[in-house]
């Protein structure tokens, strides 16, 4: 009798937070001989994607300001062919070194006349050549400093928010519910990532397209800045956030949906989460290329020299740009390249976060897959 008082009355209390409840218990108790683990594992069994509340959120931003870096510096090549192939042809005469304007101007009307126009390039393969052989393959890369500098703090706060409001929303649930949850999560992850991403990636479009002038991140920075003024860095935010909302939201529920379905167990799976992730963001990119194709024509405007493109101020009128120019083809361009920057970049960016989330709870301790942690 005493010694079941004495152990009872010692044994430690402990605090256990879950996403839809929160109970306290005892010492764990002593199994049943020949019951089964099931119930154990159960309780095991989510563990690994709900993080303790509040502690949770600063392992969120820092895996994901990892994850951010992962991604845009791998697939970064392929992001700035999509750019260039966004930028309609009838446009790309008039995309010459800014130097070239500084001539007299009956030398540049003669030297513009005598010019031939710039082959059309459709496809992958023809930007490649034509890159390797008039500027070199290294200028593939020129502008992947911006994103790795503005990737870092945007996914923080990306994946962040997303946690957070998930966690409020009832997006963990299960159901159209968890859905809703979901997608609202991702929506608000990207209002706020956005706001720190746009004016890196303005600087990162002017310094991709063909022979753009600026070669270092401050330069371009400064161009920007004292030719069209602070706007400049976020004319495109309001066409960027029409179309990472419903992008981030397509890509989130279907990241989440697959996941759940690949691996219902719910434990660490790289391969689920490069699978799940790839398809959700290859998908959510095809679904949205118009709008990113607005989106590109009005953060290169002030590299242009067509009063209408340099006039544009919002989505819609970027858009009939487009459209009168290109017809519906033009709201399609670049979608290719597009979806195989997006899928291959959200499939490291998933993995990458999963991955993060993982080592920094276990404070450096390599992830084993299948794990319960």
């Amino acid at each position: 009798m005493s010694a079941t008082s004495s152990s009872s009355s010692t044994s430690p209390t402990h605090f256990h937070l879950h996403p839809h409840s929160a109970h306290l218990t005892g010492a764990p108790p002593v199994q049943p001989a020949g019951e089964s683990s099931v119930a154990l594992e159960e309780e095991e069994e989510h563990d690994y994607e709900s993080l303790p509340v509040g502690s949770g959120w600063a392992v969120n931003m820092a895996a994901g300001a990892m994850a951010g870096i992962s991604e845009h510096a791998a697939i970064f090549p392929v992001d700035s062919i999509k750019t260039r192939m966004q930028v309609l042809p009838s446009l790309s005469p008039i995309l010459q070194p800014l130097s070239a304007s500084t001539a007299g101007a009956g030398a540049s009307a003669g030297a513009a006349a005598a010019r031939p126009p710039p082959p059309q390039l459709n496809t992958i393969m023809q930007h490649v050549r034509s890159i390797s052989t008039t500027e070199g393959l290294r200028s593939l890369w020129r502008g992947v400093a911006s994103v790795i500098l503005g990737a870092g703090p945007a996914h923080a706060a990306h994946f962040g928010m997303y946690e957070f409001v998930r966690e409020i929303s009832g997006g963990r649930g299960e159901g159209w519910g968890g859905v809703a949850g979901t997608a609202l999560a991702g929506g608000a992850a990207t209002i706020s990532s956005d706001a720190l991403m746009n004016p890196f990636d303005v600087i990162k479009q002017r310094m991709q397209i063909r022979n753009s002038p600026h070669r270092t991140v401050l330069s371009c920075a400064k161009t920007v800045y004292a030719r069209e003024g602070l706007t400049a860095f976020y004319v495109s935010y309001p066409t960027t956030l029409t179309m990472s909302v419903p992008f981030t939201a397509v890509q989130f529920s279907a990241y989440e949906s697959l996941k759940t379905l690949l691996n219902p167990g719910g434990g660490y799976s790289p391969l689920t989460h490069v699978t799940a992730g790839g398809i959700a963001g290859g998908l959510a990119a095809a679904v949205t290329t118009p709008l990113d194709v607005a989106k590109t024509l009005l953060q290169t405007r002030g590299s242009n020299t067509d009063p209408r493109i340099r006039a544009a101020r919002s989505m819609s009128e970027a858009l009939r740009i487009i459209y009168d120019r290109d017809g519906a083809r033009g709201l399609r361009r670049g979608m290719l390249p597009r979806v195989l920057t997006v899928a291959p970049s959200t499939a490291i960016s998933w993995m990458s976060y999963e991955f993060f989330k993982v080592l920094i709870r276990q404070g450096g301790v390599m992830p084993e897959s299948g794990q319960m942690t």
